[in-house]
């Protein structure tokens, strides 16, 4: 089943064949991977809590999201639900790669979530995101000053795809010298994210998996003889009441910063710089008023956010959405894209306003699983796009990308030709 999933992305011909399987919710369409947004308008407006066959419960409007995310009858332990038996995600994986993906912070529920939360806070602090932001800066100006002679680049290979990885692995401790593993590991790690985006799912994760542990096992163990100013210098060194990350949690953790980071930063900066070219009076405001940039990034968040869905299990026997009741087991989707987009919630919300004030957007989620990542995030996308738009003045791109990511978790477009 896992596999039919896979293939539907790649040909069209059966996802339109199954179209009366998928009912208004299709996310396999190519007109949805370019433009998700009319899709989300017609669920809102007429099917805003929709039982689709193939997805479950599917949730578009934000007050809906935002209370299934805060609600602890919710769990993201996905192997409770009931598809996920059907799907058989985990076939033919090694018992270490599977216990490396259920001690990610993505795959457990509290008290567990709140144990390894709290130790990883203790390493992963405002104070260290805030201190990143010069060598942020200094990474940008390196990536700008590459390409500033070519007059145009590909935005994504140029500076939104290097960054967030250079950046984590300096975060990390990881040696320039290894940067190209390195690379090839966060590509990989990424479709833990989302499966479906690429053929074979999490079996051809595997390998990567296996080689990153052993590198990661490696640098933990010189770390503890030998500590540096690194985060897993750190993430060795936490420990609260006698309890410290297992070798299996570090790395599960170290995955995640790795995948979940790279990919969703590049996604956050090639939509923003996306949607300041279709929209140039708000391009020259932010110009004209750099001071603009935090408030600007909870717009683009907002507007076009870089991870699209999440999802849910029902471990409660009292759950009951769009009045009707919801078993045990039962998978709830919920449209994080929507939910910024809900017209309930936000003015003209098909409009990008980087002085919008109502910026109660979902983009990193919401409750106990608010993404761990979101300053260090928020601080590139702020440094990338000042410093762009900085250092071209007269920037230009192309508006139409030629495509987007085949996924139905993360949006971003493959390619953002700009010139200058």
């Amino acid at each position: 089943m896992l596999r039919t999933l896979q293939r539907l992305i790649d040909w069209q011909w059966p996802i339109r064949v199954l179209n009366p399987v998928f009912g208004p919710f299709n996310p396999f369409l190519r007109s949805y991977r370019f433009d998700p947004y009319p899709t989300y308008r017609r669920l809102q407006t007429t099917r805003p809590v929709y039982f689709s066959r193939v997805f479950g419960c599917v949730l578009s409007r934000h007050a809906d999201i935002a209370a299934v995310l805060g609600d602890a009858r919710f769990s993201v332990d996905r192997p409770q639900a009931k598809g996920f038996k059907m799907l058989q995600p985990f076939k033919d994986l090694s018992p270490s790669f599977v216990e490396m993906i259920m001690s990610t912070l993505l795959m457990v529920d509290p008290p567990r979530h709140t144990r390894l939360r709290r130790l990883v806070n203790k390493a992963f602090t405002p104070r260290v995101v805030e201190s990143l932001r010069p060598r942020i800066a200094a990474v940008v100006d390196e990536l700008l000053d590459a390409v500033r002679a070519q007059r145009r680049a590909n935005l994504i290979d140029a500076l939104a795809y290097p960054l967030p990885v250079v950046v984590i692995a300096e975060l990390l401790g990881i040696p320039s010298s290894d940067r190209a593993k390195f690379k090839h590991w966060s590509d990989t790690l990424a479709t833990l994210l989302d499966p479906l985006q690429v053929t074979g799912g999490l079996v051809a994760a595997q390998p990567a998996f296996e080689e990153m542990s052993a590198y990661l096992r490696g640098v933990a163990d010189a770390r503890r003889q030998v500590p540096r100013d690194d985060l897993i210098s750190a993430l060795v060194a936490v420990e609260e009441q006698g309890d410290v990350l297992s070798g299996t949690e570090l790395v599960a953790l170290c995955g995640l910063i790795l995948g979940a980071g790279h990919e969703t930063t590049t996604n956050l900066i090639a939509n923003a710089v996306l949607a300041l070219l279709r929209n140039p009076e708000q391009r020259r405001r932010l110009q004209d008023d750099p001071a603009l940039i935090g408030g600007a990034v909870e717009e683009f968040l907002r507007y076009d956010s870089p991870v699209q869905t999440t999802d849910r299990v029902v471990l409660a026997d009292d759950v009951v959405l769009g009045g009707r009741p919801l078993p045990r087991g039962s998978m709830v989707m919920c449209l994080l894209g929507a939910a910024n987009r809900d017209p309930q919630r936000f003015a003209d919300p098909d409009r990008l306003d980087i002085t919008r004030r109502d910026g109660d957007h979902l983009a990193f989620g919401r409750g106990p699983h608010f993404c761990l990542g979101a300053a260090l995030a928020r601080a590139e996308a702020q440094i990338a796009i000042t410093s762009l738009l900085r250092t071209f003045p007269d920037l230009d791109g192309s508006r139409s990308p030629s495509d987007w990511k085949k996924s139905m978790v993360l949006r971003g477009p493959t390619e953002l030709e700009v010139w200058w």
